[in-house]
């Protein structure tokens, strides 16, 4: 289990720091690399969601 929060922490400070870039300079990594609307592109953004909801849901069990 420590393994997946740690996974989930990763993801989600990989996607913190792209909508930072995407804010800043209206550049998106992920599209970048991975192609605009390609299917690895919306799976990379499902698993930064989940990781957000893993961590809000951590974060309010820890309260």
């Amino acid at each position: 289990m420590a393994i997946l929060k740690q996974l989930a922490t990763l993801l989600v400070v990989i996607g913190a720091l792209s909508w930072g870039l995407i804010g800043l300079f209206d550049f998106n990594v992920v599209t970048a690399i991975f192609g605009s609307g390609s299917t690895l592109t919306q799976i990379i953004y499902v698993l930064v969601g989940l990781s957000g909801l893993w961590q809000l849901v951590d974060w309010f069990k820890s309260k």
